[in-house]
């Protein structure tokens, strides 16, 4: 079998530099040092490629279609992104012309828009969802408005936020609906009353009329006057509890 080439190339370079019976390499040591060194070197490169040669036989393709993977990934990810930016701009717009609609007097149009939209999803779908509740409770729809609040309330993938938002728009419908329990809808807005929930104040206000109109005068004065101490309680809400409580003390 044939030696490999760079074993044939060292063979033939040592027998040139170091030649039999020959004192050079104890006369000239530095040259042969330094043809020694660039041999090592020139044979490192050659074992390098032949190196490469194997690795690029047994995984080239795999590493092409890597590469060509990467590419397609990122192409399509910035496509990806160019769609869901330009989507949302188009349901922005169309949000904002259905509540053009709806604030110049065109609500059964506006109700198919924000209709429309309910069915897309995400931000706006949520959003028109709520405005569509809306326009039931302003048409007189009292019931299907509050069935459509209580559906978002119940729906986990609206969010907290937006639940509690649904269940707080409900109970004040509930509050003048003869049909309620006043009981159930202050045990809903409990939970929403602790502190650090965003809509507590609402809650609260809700919770002392509920209990007005239940007839416990003593629970609706200790919530009011809850919200007149509290100093993060909204300057407006904080000046009708304190005059609810002048009436009713």
């Amino acid at each position: 079998m044939t030696a490999p080439r760079h074993r044939q190339l060292l063979s033939r370079e040592k027998a040139t530099i170091f030649p039999a019976n020959s004192n050079r390499y104890r006369r000239e040591p530095k040259v042969a040092d330094h043809t020694e060194n660039s041999l090592i070197r020139e044979i490192d490169e050659e074992l390098r490629q032949e190196q490469f040669h194997k690795v690029w036989s047994r995984y080239g393709k795999i590493i092409l279609v890597a590469a060509g993977l990467c590419v397609a990934a990122v192409a399509g990810y910035q496509f990806w992104v160019k769609y869901d930016l330009e989507t949302r701009q188009a349901l922005g717009d169309r949000f904002a012309a259905a509540q053009k609609l709806a604030e110049t007097g065109s609500a059964d149009a506006a109700a198919g828009a924000f209709k429309s939209l309910s069915g897309e999803g995400g931000g706006y779908g949520l959003l028109a969802r709520i405005q569509e509740a809306g326009l039931l409770a302003k048409n007189g729809d009292t019931a299907g408005a509050i069935a459509a609040y209580n559906a978002i309330a119940a729906d986990t993938g609206a969010g907290k936020l937006y639940q509690d938002l649904a269940v707080i728009l409900a109970a004040g419908l509930e509050v003048n609906d003869p049909g309620t329990d006043p009981k159930k809808v202050q045990d809903r807005l409990a939970p929403l009353m602790a502190a650090g929930n965003p809509w507590r104040f609402s809650a609260q206000e809700l919770a002392a009329s509920l209990a007005l109109r239940a007839g416990d005068k003593a629970k609706a004065v200790e919530i009011y006057s809850t919200l007149s101490k509290d100093a993060e309680t909204p300057a407006r809400m904080r000046q009708r509890a304190t005059e609810l409580l002048t009436i009713l003390r």
